[in-house]
């Protein structure tokens, strides 16, 4: 085999590295991409079925983001209550217990909602709720007894109410 020949062959196997490289590098990135999909929480894990809340007051701020929108609002009233069993229709529902919002809790509430391509398929717009709307909410209490919820559905100050996306199964 002469010198030639072996330049050739040589450089035929470099080429075939670089490319069996980048198409390694591309399904790396394309794996690592992936990973904040699988990253997404449950409704179980963040939010407790079993504890309603509705709670009234001033939009303070609504984010668009994804995966989720979220309301954030100044609370004036706050009412709560455990939720019905899941398909028992017959069962009395418990009355609303309203207060304000704790000193120590704060009056600063967040509500997250569906993501916002699904709120705009629900009714939505940017434009729905501003800053200074009022605003009622009402949703499921966070697991960890928080200032955030999982916002179910939200009636606005003119009477308008509109689905917040919730990713609760619940049926109601």
């Amino acid at each position: 085999m002469t010198r030639q020949s072996q330049a050739n062959r040589s450089r035929r196997r470099i080429g075939v590295a670089i490319k069996t490289g980048a198409v390694a590098g591309t399904a790396v990135a394309a794996v690592a991409a992936s990973l904040p999909l699988a990253a997404h929480h449950s409704f179980a894990a963040e939010f407790d079925s079993t504890k309603e809340i509705r709670a009234t007051g001033a939009v303070i701020e609504v984010e668009w983001l994804n995966p989720h929108a979220w309301i954030h609002l100044n609370v004036t009233e706050l009412c709560e209550r455990p939720a019905a069993p899941r398909g028992s229709d017959d069962v009395e529902e418990e009355e609303w217990a309203c207060r304000a919002p704790d000193p120590d809790e704060g009056s600063a509430w967040g509500f997250e909602m569906g993501s916002p391509n699904g709120l705009m398929r629900q009714g939505w717009s940017r434009n729905s709720l501003k800053p200074g709307d009022g605003a009622t909410i009402s949703g499921t209490r966070a697991r960890d007894g928080s200032t955030n919820s999982n916002a179910r559905n939200v009636t606005m100050a003119d009477g308008t109410r509109l689905f917040a996306g919730s990713s609760e199964n619940s049926g109601r």
